[in-house]
């Protein structure tokens, strides 16, 4: 196996996943496969055609980031995602690639299916939807994984644990109400991606993210310090600020407001729904919790000074 992007949040945990499932694992680093370099990821790929599975993880994901240098952000979630999978199409390995939600058009509120119109409104979306048509294009029996806010990694905080890091240090808390999408636990995208291998007739564009109504960062701000709470790590329950989009002047990138995806289809072919939104959030701040030690320390007493 093959995987793009392996010190990435999802790859970190794809990979050691894999390697523990007993997979020959390749994980190319960037002195090993420049992705901004044309031909370097389909030269990768053919250099190892006993590979039966590649996996992209890899991904140019801050909004901001792709403002600040377009091509770059072309070159990596544009054209290095074509060039695997042409390349997969020569060496016959099965080729899943990671996407997201910033594809779609965000003006609609509602869940959206795999089949809802697609407009972005920032590079890094555009980026990521001329790959998914590049990878299509030259490997239509792809499988591209769209994914929204993914948390979960320990050791990788994103939005969730954050907010949690932020009240542990006595900071301000404060969030958007009026973005709207569906957090996605790593876990599940690395556990999912192992079913899907088994199922090499499945192609196409699948939405994998928790189940439920869409929330806000400020519901998923909330829901994630109820939890520290509960846990133990925060003696108290502290506010969050509700923050609005059009005052949130620190982004460069413009966002979109309603990306929340309908996960059913992925959960029919999987034979379960997939985890609720409100679980997904309490096991990325358990996790977060338990490899910072700030939970035990609360729950025998101790505030570890």
């Amino acid at each position: 196996m093959i995987i793009f992007g392996a010190s990435g949040r999802v790859g970190e945990m794809m990979s050691a996943a894999a390697r523990s499932a007993g997979w020959c694992v390749f994980t190319p680093a960037h002195q090993e496969c420049d992705l901004e370099q044309p031909g370097a990821a389909a030269d990768y790929v053919l250099a190892h055609p006993d590979v039966g599975v590649v996996v992209n993880c890899a991904a140019v994901s801050e909004p901001d980031a792709c403002e600040l240098d377009p091509l770059k952000a072309h070159l990596v979630n544009a054209l290095s995602p074509g060039e695997m999978a042409l390349a997969c199409r020569h060496t016959g390995a099965r080729f899943l690639h990671l996407s997201t939600d910033y594809v779609l058009d965000s003006r609609r509120a509602g869940l959206k299916e795999e089949s809802a119109r697609c407009k972005p409104c920032n590079i890094y979306g555009m980026s990521k939807l001329e790959g998914e048509h590049q990878v299509l294009e030259a490997l239509p029996d792809s499988l591209i994984l769209r994914v929204s806010w993914v948390c979960g990694n320990p050791h990788r905080p994103a939005f969730p644990e954050s907010m949690v890091l932020r009240a542990l240090r006595g900071e301000t808390c404060a969030a958007i109400v009026d973005k709207f999408s569906l957090p996605t636990h790593v876990r599940d995208i690395v556990s999912t991606i192992f079913a899907l291998i088994d199922m090499p007739g499945l192609h196409g564009i699948l939405h994998l993210c928790s189940s439920g109504e869409p929330m806000s960062w400020f519901d998923i701000a909330s829901a994630a310090l109820h939890h520290a709470h509960a846990l133990g790590a925060l003696k108290e329950l502290p506010p969050v600020a509700p923050q609005r989009l059009i005052n949130a002047n620190f982004f460069r990138a413009q966002r979109p407001v309603h990306t929340a995806m309908d996960s059913s289809r992925l959960g029919q072919l999987l034979g379960y729904q997939m985890p609720t939104a409100e679980d997904t959030i309490r096991r990325a701040v358990g996790g977060y919790l338990q490899v910072v030690g700030v939970a035990r320390r609360f729950a025998s007493g101790s505030d570890g000074r």
